[in-house]
């Protein structure tokens, strides 16, 4: 049954013309436009104990930011009065969301326990256990040596073959949990067109010992499927035809192509419409990470990932850290007109998060049209984009701290190391107070009073980073609920491959 979320009437539903921004416009004008955040933290010495908020494993320090009290509380009410709160709750209820496709929008069933009650009437829900189990066994078995090569050699290299989502998530992870990889096991991907990826890995591959992990929901997307059947030729040329049945897997639901290809039943797991692409990497495309780093340690992901469920659906919008994000990212976004944002983890392990959360943002938020079909009335989806913190401060750095962009950042810090962290706090600082000094040179001036929020967690684990990817999966959700489009399609992209065809 609908909500007030579904029913509503967005063309009387403009952002723009709801009190609170246009109580936000006012207060941007006379009050924050031209504050100085050095100010802001000398009238208030507890500025950072008050501006920070605490979720699962992930502390959020947002005091470096042009609000105060009135700000946040003002955005508070704007994410209140654009529904968001009916939203979230149609989310976890199962409710088609996602407008233009006529779909449920559930990767966070994936993460869930029964007992949670997310949707358990939408089909295909409560198989996700089953498929879970099945993953678990199969795991299990290539990790003991159970399952095996059409040789009997024992699999030691994992290929993850996908494009988008189906990529960018597994190798981002497993980069990120690079010290869980399992003792003689190695995770490598291919997703480019070009050929070249698996032409200079097979060089280092040896086919006895390399599985496959397909990755497409219909197996019919051309870069994957152009990739798949090189690999396909390569192995049976390399050993013979009866071992593709050995040395491929898939994570897909078209089981007409998947005979055609030769990809045996009992190495095919499924997974369902409601999982969109940018996150599935929650469903059986993690399957090649969970190769690599265990299924208790791929469990641990989706338990992380939960834990932020939890706190979305249950906390109050003014200590809901998924919203307090999507809401400092519309002030930026549309009241002080950024047009990008950097995420910058200080850990190299995170170095593929940026171009992972470059998917999740502009392919969700990249729209100009409302889910009833009429023009935005104000700018949706900022620029994504970012580096490993230490290689960012020797590279576009200079831009952030002298240039003329405002661009609001999200540093990301695991506290292990004393260098990173002396180094993140410092860029933080530098980037806030600055260097105004008359009696220095007007080329050392650093104007300063550039925002960022500070994410710390103790350390890089499988569940922070669950954590983390929820995080920005809300909050993207958040800003597409305020904007009033629908984050889950993606018509821009489906364009492109039509007329490559």
């Amino acid at each position: 049954m609908a909500n007030a979320y579904t029913n509503r009437k967005l063309s009387a539903r403009y952002p723009t013309d709801l009190p609170a921004w246009k109580k936000l416009a006012a207060h941007h004008k006379d009050d924050m436009r031209n504050k100085a955040l050095r100010e802001l933290f000398a009238r208030d010495k507890k500025r950072a104990e008050r501006f920070s908020l605490n979720a699962g494993d992930l502390t959020l320090d947002y005091s470096k930011n042009h609000v105060n009290a009135t700000t946040m509380k003002s955005l508070a009410q704007l994410a209140k009065q654009s529904d968001v709160p009916a939203a979230i709750e149609a989310m976890f209820t199962g409710e088609q969301i996602n407008q233009t496709e006529g779909r449920a929008v559930l990767h966070v069933a994936l993460r869930s326990k029964i007992s949670d009650m997310v949707a358990l009437d939408t089909p295909g829900v409560r198989e996700v256990w089953e498929v879970l189990t099945r993953m678990e066994a199969f795991v299990d078995g290539v990790q003991s040596g159970k399952i095996r090569g059409s040789t009997r050699k024992k699999i030691t290299d994992i290929v993850n073959i996908g494009i988008g989502g189906s990529d960018l998530g597994p190798v981002m992870a497993s980069r990120a949990l690079r010290p869980y990889w399992k003792k003689e096991l190695r995770f490598h991907s291919v997703s480019n067109i070009d050929g070249t990826q698996l032409d200079d890995l097979v060089e280092e591959l040896d086919p006895e010992r390399t599985l496959f992990v397909v990755c497409s929901k219909t197996f019919t997307t051309q870069e994957t499927m152009v990739n798949a059947r090189a690999a396909r030729d390569w192995v049976v040329d390399k050993l013979d035809a009866v071992a593709v049945q050995y040395h491929f897997v898939a994570a897909s639901t078209n089981h007409e192509a998947l005979d055609e290809f030769g990809i045996r039943s009992d190495y095919r797991f499924g997974f369902w419409d409601w999982v969109g692409g940018r996150y599935s990497m929650w469903s059986a495309v993690g399957l090649s990470l969970a190769l690599v780093i265990g299924m208790e340690n791929f469990r641990r992901i989706l338990s992380g990932g939960r834990r932020m469920d939890l706190h979305f659906r249950q906390a109050p919008m003014d200590e809901n850290m998924p919203v307090l994000l999507a809401m400092l990212g519309i002030w930026y976004n549309n009241f002080f007109g950024a047009q990008s944002q950097a995420i910058l983890p200080y850990t190299n392990r995170l170095d593929r998060f940026p171009a992972y959360l470059q998917q999740l943002q502009m392919e969700s938020s990249g729209k100009s049209v409302r889910m009833d079909g009429k023009p935005v009335r104000c700018d949706t989806g900022m620029i994504i984009w970012g580096e490993a913190g230490s290689n960012a401060q020797h590279s576009f750095m200079q831009l952030m701290h002298q240039g003329t962009r405002f661009v609001p950042v999200d540093f990301l810090l695991p506290r292990t190391s004393k260098l990173a962290t002396a180094n993140c706090r410092a860029q933080a600082r530098a980037l806030m107070e600055g260097t105004t000094n008359d009696s220095i040179e007007a080329y050392r001036v650093h104007a300063g009073n550039r925002p960022s929020n500070t994410i710390h967690f103790k350390s890089l684990t499988p569940e922070t980073l669950g954590q983390l990817i929820a995080l920005y999966e809300h909050k993207v959700f958040v800003e597409g609920v305020v904007w009033g489009i629908d984050s889950f399609d993606q018509w821009g992209v489906e364009l492109g491959k039509k007329l490559a065809q």
